[in-house]
């Protein structure tokens, strides 16, 4: 259990960054040379963009533009994440971040001027060039809101200075708060962010579990303060925003890039909130029950329900779990998936300053990265399923799409990586050969893919509604406010169903989602998309199959409605949410039920 440094790890569980640039001299050289073509891309077209002919040549050219950045930012990011103690790594994001803010500022010019001529041209140059029409049709939406080309500008240099929230919130969590081990009947345990979401939290002994609960949120209660101010900071920043161009609500301006409409984002957390939360309070109790515990509290509502039979998983046998998983996607789909972990797209080590969690970045032009911080558990095969999820996604996105239109609308972004979950879960069902291993995967569907994605990241959301009300209503909050809000939602989603333990209220500290948007609610969404397509799947096997791939490789070209409808769902209808809440309360239903067959 002890946490090695980087530099300690496995070269074979580590991804392979060589793949963007070899030589940190080549890094800096593609700089150099983004830097040149900014230059000259201003120098030829600043003042110039008058018809139809020369805004294609000028949006031509920001497409190239935007992919000789990709490979400089995405290589920057990714070698911070896995390391946020290394100093030469924090430089170098620094200095991409400054030169992002720079070169963006230089071509600021290109939507003003875009959005200055006659709406009339600007279809015509989406006839005459189809591969960029959905890129101007994203143009003209912006354009009630577009300020004067001067303001924009300026906006655009503040780049860096606008994203030194988050930059400043993670290097507090992953750098600068450092976490005592924690003992426990005369034995040391180590503690981490990682070994505390990826293990303590899981852990089957209650004393254990608690007592790390309980030192894990004592040391965030020591930072709690700045983090809230740093989080104040960013709202503000989403608000002044708004206010600034003009959106009616800070929602407003948070939405538009999800294109998606108010109704849909709160449909998803009032609806999950009042008619999930009877289901998982049940769920709840089971647990309680199962476990013969006095009292059912917060830091116990991720323990397994049958803790004595959670398989250990080798990376190579996780690897063999997904391919079976997934094989109905498809061979194409497989191969990816074996180029993932024979190319080292995957980054599995466990290290010191490692970002928490797991996340997939698909850089336009290149393959996917994963990172995941394993653990052994076989939970974590639902987790890598879901990141490969978003991998084959973008995978099939940027082969099909150019740049502007690979990547879709936050409000879909996780339904390809649900799916795969719910793929897993559903293959492994099929294979379940009695009641025991049968109950487990259903529990891993309710712990992992359901409980995760429609009750975490949904309370996040819950909570981040909340906060944006305050701000949007001319208010402000610190964290004895985010503090009270946060405890708030979770106690009137779990009732008298659990204790909401001292600590509970801080898991606000926990999540980077808050600085991106209206992110957290979004989790819900697409495992509702997911929930009812991969039913589709099942019932009509490869014409489903098909549209759903058809899907992923139409990116964001479409709207979430649209790639929806795609997939045979329609979402402008309440019916898919409530669907997806009674099926949850149908595998509860059968967790219960075998439970009592099971005697326990």
């Amino acid at each position: 259990m002890a946490i090695l440094k980087r530099n300690e790890v496995k070269l074979a569980e580590t991804w392979n960054l060589e793949d963007l640039f070899e030589t940190e001299q080549q890094f800096e050289e593609s700089i150099e040379s983004a830097k040149q073509y900014a230059a000259a891309t201003e120098a030829k077209y600043k003042g110039q963009i008058t018809n139809a002919e020369k805004a294609i040549e000028v949006i031509a050219a920001y497409e190239a533009y935007l992919e000789k950045m990709m490979p400089i930012t995405t290589y920057a990011f990714l070698a911070q994440s896995v390391d946020q103690t290394n100093g030469e790594s924090q430089l170098r994001s620094a200095k991409v971040s400054q030169l992002t803010s720079s070169l963006n500022s230089k071509l600021s010019f290109i939507q003003s001027e875009l959005l200055q001529l006659d709406e009339d041209i600007l279809h015509g140059a989406s006839q005459l060039a189809p591969q960029y029409a959905y890129f101007i049709n994203k143009l003209l939406q912006q354009k009630p809101h577009q300020l004067h080309p001067e303001a924009e500008k300026a906006l655009a240099s503040f780049g860096t200075t606008f994203g030194a929230a988050f930059e400043l919130y993670y290097i507090t969590k992953l750098v600068d708060l450092q976490f005592p081990d924690f003992e426990v009947n005369g034995k040391t345990y180590p503690l981490s962010y990682n070994l505390f979401e990826g293990d303590w939290e899981f852990e089957n002994d209650a004393a254990i579990r608690r007592t790390a609960f309980h030192a894990f949120h004592n040391k965030l209660r020591d930072y709690q303060h700045t983090t809230a101010k740093t989080y104040a900071t960013h709202i503000q920043r989403e608000k002044s925003e708004a206010d600034l161009r003009g959106y009616h609500s800070v929602f407003d301006f948070l939405l538009q890039s999800q294109e998606v409409d108010r109704t849909l984002y709160d449909r998803q957390i009032d609806l999950i909130m009042s008619e999930l939360a009877p289901h998982m309070r049940r769920y709840a109790k089971l647990l309680q029950k199962v476990h013969g515990l006095e009292q059912m509290t917060f830091a116990d509502l991720k323990i397994s329900l049958d803790p004595a039979y959670e398989p250990v998983v080798s990376i190579e046998e996780a690897r063999q779990y997904v391919k079976d998983g997934l094989a109905i996607l498809g061979a194409d789909y497989a191969e990816m998936l074996d180029r993932s972990f024979d190319e080292r797209w995957i980054d599995f080590a466990q290290n010191i300053g490692k970002s928490n969690g797991a996340f997939c970045s698909s850089p336009f032009g290149y393959h996917p990265y994963v990172l995941i911080s394993w653990t052994s558990r076989m939970k974590q095969v639902f987790v890598l399923a879901h990141e490969l999820g978003h991998a084959g996604h973008f995978h099939l996105a940027n082969t099909h799409q150019n740049i502007f239109g690979a990547r879709p609308s936050m409000y879909f972004i996780e339904a390809p990586s649900t799916m795969n979950e719910m793929l897993m879960a559903h293959h492994l069902l099929q294979n379940a050969s009695d009641a025991r291993f049968k109950r487990w995967v259903i529990a891993k569907m309710i712990s992992r893919t359901y409980y995760h994605n429609f009750v975490t990241h949904l309370l996040e959301g819950a909570y981040q509604r909340k906060v944006y009300e305050i701000i949007d209503a001319g208010g402000s909050v610190n964290a004895l406010k985010l503090n009270e809000l946060k405890r708030s939602v979770l106690e009137e989603f779990w009732g008298d169903a659990i204790e909401i333990t001292d600590g509970a209220e801080l898991t606000w500290m926990r999540q980077l989602h808050y600085y991106k948007g209206l992110y957290p609610y979004t989790y819900s969404a697409g495992l509702t998309i997911a929930t009812e397509a991969s039913q589709r799947i099942l019932t009509e096997g490869e014409a489903a199959v098909t549209d759903w791939l058809n899907m992923l490789k139409a990116g964001g070209t479409k709207t979430p409605v649209e790639l929806a409808k795609m997939a045979g769902v329609d979402i402008t209808t309440e019916e898919p949410l409530r669907n997806t809440i009674a099926y949850i309360g149908s595998l509860i239903d059968e967790l219960e039920k075998l439970t009592e067959e099971l005697g326990e």
